[in-house]
């Protein structure tokens, strides 16, 4: 509903109730879910999140990238840095304004720009050419988050919530009870058994 409401108000600035309820109901209904699902082929960069056999993801859709609808620590789906039509799935360390400072002492200390991410793969043990993520290709737009993922799916007897911030968790809670569907989830999920 919070979509509904933003698009709404998008269209609508003044707010008054009355010319706001259709676009509201408009929105929802033709909207539809909040959610999809994204199957992402397994590998080691997101292991243990992500299985060797991949895994369906059920997929927040974002409509604005900034707090409070997307949060440090939150588990996204991103444009590929280098192939747009192609997705990864990435953890959002940080966001503009932060210091970052390597492991490797030759390089200099930075800020992060206003509108990039700092994304990791969730296998933290991986050389950063493994793990593929801003340690290998920097800082990346936020703009090319198309979702945070609150559920996963590995096969239909091993699913569980995504850990993400606290406070995402807590605003996709309610999603979650609405819109997940294990049945239907599991007919997406080619690895199931």
């Amino acid at each position: 509903m919070d979509h509904s409401v933003i698009l709404s108000l998008m269209k609508n600035p003044k707010g008054q109730k009355g010319e706001m309820m259709y676009p509201v109901f408009k929105n929802f209904i033709m909207l539809g879910k909040l959610t999809y699902f994204h199957f992402y082929q397994g590998g080691k960069e997101n292991y243990p999140l992500i299985g060797d056999q991949g895994a369906t993801l059920l997929v927040r859709k974002l409509l604005l990238l900034r707090p409070p609808y997307l949060y440090e620590g939150d588990v996204v789906v991103m444009r590929h840095p280098e192939i747009p039509q192609s997705f990864l799935v990435r953890r959002l360390v940080a966001t503009e304004g932060r210091e970052m400072m390597s492991t490797d002492e030759k390089d200099e200390p930075f800020i992060l720009k206003k509108g990039h991410g700092w994304f990791l793969s969730e296998n933290t043990s991986l050389e950063p050419k493994e793990a593929y993520d801003s340690r290998t290709f920097g800082p990346h737009p936020i703009r090319s988050i198309v979702g945070r993922v609150i559920y996963c799916m590995r096969t239909a007897e091993d699913h569980e919530v995504v850990r993400n911030n606290p406070e995402s968790q807590t605003r996709d809670a309610p999603v979650l009870n609405m819109e997940l569907d294990i049945e239907e989830m599991a007919k997406f999920n080619p690895a199931r058994k």
